[in-house]
């Protein structure tokens, strides 16, 4: 069944629309403790389907995407006799919606699932392609499956409360989304200011569906990333590894942050190896480094994030590290692959572009 995009700011009349559809099966809503608090209650209010629905509750953070929250929530999946027609709601940010998404996908063999993401950052990645997953063993989504919800509901109404830090960690996805695009997409992007008080989540949302519409039209293609949906890997070996460095030093970075970082990365090793234009490096690099700062490493940190590199999902060998590359805007290459030497080298050029 082909995931169902909805994009309205009448979320619990969705639901309810969603649900009824179904036959009004039994609901289970799944969410974290902060979503549970400040949005949860207002979606009890105008959704009879929220209203009624079982709730399980985890805590908040990606630390908490791990084996123990997810065998918690099969737990209570059971102990409230869910069944194969139960429909599943992953109410909250990425964390719920790849965790939620993958308790749905394996008790019973699989359940419908529905998600609503109530970040920018969920809304544009986790809520789009039917990909679920934990963290293992200290590193990210280590463990998860493709399991395409049967719809997802995308709304801008919960964006106006997130901290600035969530609005751009979501917008690095966006700007992702423009480089396999197109030069006017990411144009558009760059000239656009995601931060306080300028942000204005009405404004946000012809640019949130046209940034949603080029996931699905890549996932759609090769849903379990056989091919072409490699290149939504872009900026994430690099961003990754630099995620997985922040849960070691014990001080997480948001996801989009990492993502963002890493898009300058890999921007540099596509000027080193397939040409990218040199100006547009430099302003997106200019961007990222206005709008995100910069994480903090130096050589010594070098062959620890090249480890990191080597665990990630899309390598096909323990001796290759495997990217996505982009000789220009919307003209990605899936499976290029750079030596530790090469990788060094664009870690270096990172550091001058960003300001270690």
């Amino acid at each position: 069944m082909e995931q169902k995009l909805i994009f309205t700011n009448e979320v619990g009349d969705a639901i309810d629309v969603l649900v009824a559809d179904f036959g009004n099966p039994d609901v289970v809503l799944i969410s974290d403790t902060g979503v549970a608090q400040a949005v949860l209650p207002v979606l009890v209010n105008d959704s009879k389907a929220v209203a009624s629905a079982k709730r399980i509750i985890v805590g908040e953070g990606d630390d908490n995407k791990n084996l123990d929250s997810l065998a918690s929530i099969w737990q209570q999946l059971s102990d409230c006799e869910a069944t194969r027609h139960t429909v599943v709601i992953n109410l909250g940010g990425g964390m719920i919606g790849d965790m939620g998404g993958f308790a749905a996908a394996t008790f019973k063999r699989g359940m419908r699932c529905i998600n609503v993401p109530t970040t920018l950052l969920a809304a544009v990645d986790a809520s789009v392609g039917g990909k679920t997953a934990i963290n293992f063993n200290g590193v990210k989504n280590q463990i998860g499956t493709f399991a395409e919800p049967v719809a997802s509901i995308i709304s801008t109404i919960f964006f106006n409360t997130l901290p600035q830090q969530q609005i751009l960690s979501g917008y690095a996805e966006m700007l992702k989304h423009a480089l396999l695009e197109s030069d006017e997409m990411l144009s558009k992007l760059l000239a656009y200011s995601p931060v306080y008080p300028v942000f204005d989540s009405e404004a946000m949302l012809p640019l949130l569906r046209e940034s949603v519409a080029v996931k699905a039209r890549i996932a759609g293609a090769d849903l379990t990333e056989q091919g072409i949906r490699k290149a939504l890997n872009l900026g994430h070996t690099a961003g990754h590894a630099f995620e997985s460095m922040a849960m070691a030093r014990k001080s997480p970075v948001p996801h989009g942050y990492a993502v963002a970082w890493g898009l300058v990365v890999e921007l540099v090793l596509s000027h080193m190896l397939v040409g990218f234009p040199s100006d547009m490096l430099h302003k997106f690099a200019a961007y990222i480094r206005t709008n995100y700062g910069a994480f903090a490493i130096n050589c010594k940190d070098y062959p620890a994030l090249l480890a990191y590199m080597r665990q990630d999902k899309k390598n096909t060998s323990p001796d290759s590290i495997n990217f996505t590359l982009l000789p220009s805007v919307g003209n990605p290459e899936i499976d290029r692959t750079a030596t530790p030497d090469q990788i060094k080298a664009a870690l270096d050029i990172y550091c001058d572009l960003i300001g270690c």
